[in-house]
C-alpha cells in the first residue's frame, strides 16, 4: 500500500503539472526533475513560509545569497575535498555501480560480481575558462553552508551583530550520487533552506534543544501528520566529518523511514579551519569583555525538495472515486478556484471574471470554466484547492456566492463583498 502511494503521487503530480522528469522530450536524464506551474508555486510557498517565520520574524538572524561555484581552496578548508565521499562497488557484470554501505538491489538475470570498495567523492567538478586542467578546476557546491561560513567576517564587519545570531541562505547544492532515486527524494541537484547559528561554545547545547522544537514546531505547522515525524541521533561512525552531534527529522516515506531534515552541531571546525586556511581573522570579539574566539555552530537544514515531496505524500488522500490532496492551504498552490456555473450566460461569466480580476493580485487564485461542475470541483480537489467560489444565477439576484470547502465538500454562500475577508480569516 505504501509503494502504491509513491505511484499515485508520481502520476497526480505528472498529471496535474506538479512535477515532470527533466528533459523528458530527449528520453529524460535520471534523477533529474522539472517543476511544473503548481510544482513551482508549492515550492514557492514553502520558501515564503520559511523566509517568513526563521528570517523576516526573527532580530537575530541575518540573510544571505551567496555563489555556486567558489574558490576551490574552499572546499580543501572544509574538508570535502578529501572527505565528502561514499564507499563505491561496481558489478564485473552488468557495470552498474552501489554504494557499499547500501543494501545491493538483485538483479534479475545475472548475480552481482563486486569489486573492492573504492572512495567515491561525491562533488560535481567544472573548469573555469577553456582549457580543462587541474590549475582550474572548481566544483559546484555540495552545500550552501560555505558560502555562509566564508562570509562570516563581512557579515560582523556591515551588521555588528551580538551572539547569538544565524546567517540563512536558501540556495540549490549538488550531489554526484551513487544511488540517487525515489521520485524528489535524492537528485543531483536540489534546494536548501539552511541556517548557521553561531554561539558561544559554553551555549551550544542550548540552541541546539531550541533549534530541535522550532524544527518540529515548523513541520506540525505545516500540516505534516506528526504520527509520521521521528527524531534520529547519528551514530559515531556516522556523523560527518565536521560533526560532533547530528540528529535528522525522519519521515516514514513509502520506501521506509529517510532523513527530511538534518540538524548538526559543527563545533569551530569550519570557522577555524578556514580561518588558518585563508590567514584571515574570523574570530568574534566579546563586547562586554573584549575575549576573542571562534564561535561555535548549530546548523538547521531544511530540504526545499524533501518538504514538497513529504506534503505530498502526507496529504494525498482517497475518498470513495475522490482524491483529495488536503495541503494546508498556506502551502496550496491555489488558494481559491473561481468558476462561473455556465459559459454561455454573459452575466455570469462577466461577474466570475469580475470577482477572478479583484481576487488574483490578492490571493494566488485560479480560474475554471471547463466541463460540468462537478469535474470542475474534483480537479481542484486535486490540486489542493482548498475552496472554490462558484458564480450562479442566484448571484445575479443577491450578490451572494457559492465557497465550496475542499476538504469536507460542504458549500455555503457568502456575500461577494465579504468574500476577501471570509478567506483572510481561513488563512490566518
Amino acid at each position: 500500500m505504501k509503494n502504491l502511494l509513491m505511484e499515485k503521487v508520481v502520476s497526480l503530480c505528472k498529471r496535474r503539472g506538479f512535477v515532470f522528469p527533466g528533459s523528458l522530450i530527449y528520453g529524460g536524464l535520471a534523477n533529474t526533475w522539472d517543476y511544473g506551474p503548481l510544482g513551482t508555486c508549492l515550492l514557492q510557498n514553502i520558501r515564503s513560509l520559511w523566509w517568513e517565520r526563521f528570517v523576516t520574524k526573527r532580530d537575530d538572524i541575518y540573510p544571505l545569497e551567496t555563489g555556486i561555484i567558489m574558490n576551490p581552496r574552499v572546499w580543501q578548508a572544509s574538508g570535502h575535498t578529501a572527505s565528502f565521499t561514499d564507499p563505491l562497488v561496481e558489478c564485473k557484470v552488468c557495470h552498474q555501480r552501489f554504494r557499499a554501505d547500501h543494501e545491493v538491489p538483485e538483479s534479475g538475470d545475472h548475480k552481482h560480481d563486486l569489486t573492492e570498495p573504492r572512495s567515491f567523492n561525491l562533488m560535481f567538478e567544472t573548469h573555469i575558462g577553456p582549457v580543462e586542467d587541474t590549475s582550474n578546476a572548481a566544483y559546484l557546491r555540495p552545500e550552501t553552508a560555505q558560502g555562509m561560513f566564508v562570509n562570516f567576517k563581512n557579515v560582523l564587519t556591515t551588521e555588528r551583530p551580538s551572539l547569538p545570531f544565524g546567517i540563512a541562505q536558501i540556495g540549490k547544492a549538488f550531489r554526484n550520487e551513487i544511488t540517487p532515486g525515489n521520485f524528489i527524494f535524492r537528485t543531483l541537484e536540489f534546494e536548501q533552506m539552511e541556517i548557521e547559528y553561531f554561539v558561544h561554545p559554553e551555549h551550544w547545547e542550548e540552541a541546539f534543544e531550541s533549534w530541535k522544537e522550532s524544527m518540529w514546531k515548523w513541520l506540525l505547522d505545516l500540516g505534516v501528520k506528526e504520527e509520521n515525524l521521528k527524531w534520529r541521533a547519528h551514530a559515531k561512525d556516522e556523523l560527518s566529518h565536521y560533526s560532533k552531534r547530528t540528529e535528522d527529522i525522519e519521515y516514514e516515506f513509502p520506501f521506509g523511514w529517510g532523513e527530511l531534515y538534518g540538524l548538526a552541531y559543527r563545533a569551530d571546525f569550519d570557522l577555524r579551519n578556514h580561518s588558518e586556511k585563508s590567514s584571515e581573522d574570523l574570530m568574534f570579539t566579546d563586547p562586554a569583555t573584549n575575549a576573542k574566539f571562534f564561535p561555535h555552530v548549530v546548523e538547521p537544514t531544511f530540504g526545499v525538495n524533501r518538504t514538497a515531496l513529504t506534503l505530498l505524500l502526507d496529504a494525498y488522500t482517497e475518498e470513495g472515486d475522490r482524491v483529495v490532496l488536503k495541503l494546508n492551504p498556506k502551502v496550496a498552490p491555489y488558494k481559491v478556484a473561481v468558476f462561473p456555473l455556465v459559459a454561455n450566460r454573459e452575466e455570469i461569466v462577466g461577474k466570475a471574471r469580475e470577482i477572478y480580476n479583484g481576487f488574483r493580485l490578492r490571493l494566488s487564485t485560479v480560474w475554471d470554466n471547463r466541463g460540468n461542475i462537478g469535474k470542475r470541483y474534483y480537479a481542484q480537489d486535486e490540486i489542493g484547492t482548498p475552496w472554490c467560489v462558484t458564480v450562479d444565477y442566484q448571484t445575479l439576484e443577491d450578490k451572494t456566492v457559492t465557497v465550496r470547502d475542499r476538504d469536507s465538500a460542504e458549500q455555503i454562500r457568502v456575500k461577494i463583498d465579504k468574500l476577501l475577508e471570509w478567506f483572510s480569516e481561513k488563512l490566518k
